[in-house]
């Protein structure tokens, strides 16, 4: 009989594979053009394989965007975690920016991914419901270090829609000029401008 560990441990590295090779299909082909057979293929495994963890590539999408969210969140934790207990505005937003990462691959699977669920009502709840809930995680967190900066947050919702705004619009300006520092750098001010349009306090 198999032991239940090493089959535990032999799917859970199965899973990660495929997921790894999806990022480099999806980010090479596109997610609209990208099949289960190319996935399987930079895998090394069957469909068997694939069907066996996941029901498709939108399945497979979101488990490989909460992995991402999670480790993002985790590393979010981490950085504020080791903060000053008390410090500026500026310091803050600067550690929270360097955990959150630009990344040009990312970028381009997930600006198609939802595209595709802008086409798909229920997949596009899914989208939103995931989207509401990691702000929901993020939201306390930044809390606290803006409490260290000697700030209150006037309106949850509404900065964490504009953080979101923020970050999805200087994403690409970055990632179209990743060498200009004045770009790295009106980016984390536009946070900066945000985060004190909807908070009240002294920095």
């Amino acid at each position: 009989m198999p032991d239940a560990k090493r089959v535990t441990k032999r799917r859970g590295e199965t899973r990660q594979r495929l997921l790894d090779a999806a990022l480099e299909v999806f980010a090479e082909q596109g997610f609209g053009a990208s099949t289960v057979e190319q996935v399987c293929d930079r895998a090394g495994y069957t469909r068997g394989a694939f069907y066996s963890n996941f029901v498709s590539l939108d399945e497979l999408f979101l488990a490989m965007w909460e992995q991402r969210s999670e480790r993002m969140l985790a590393d979010l934790r981490d950085e504020l975690t080791d903060a000053p207990e008390s410090s500026s505005l500026d310091a803050a937003i600067e550690r929270v920016l360097a955990v959150i990462p630009v990344d040009d691959t990312w970028f381009r699977v997930t600006a198609e991914f939802t595209a595709h669920a802008l086409r798909n009502p229920a997949l596009r709840r899914v989208v939103a419901a995931r989207e509401e809930a990691i702000m929901a995680t993020i939201m306390p967190i930044l809390e606290s270090a803006l409490s260290a900066a000697g700030l209150r947050i006037t309106d949850r919702r509404a900065l964490g829609m504009a953080l979101v705004a923020v970050h999805d619009g200087t994403t690409v300006q970055c990632l179209m000029e990743p060498d200009d520092k004045a770009v790295w750098a009106a980016r984390q001010q536009l946070f900066i401008n945000v985060v004190r349009a909807y908070s009240e306090g002294s920095t």
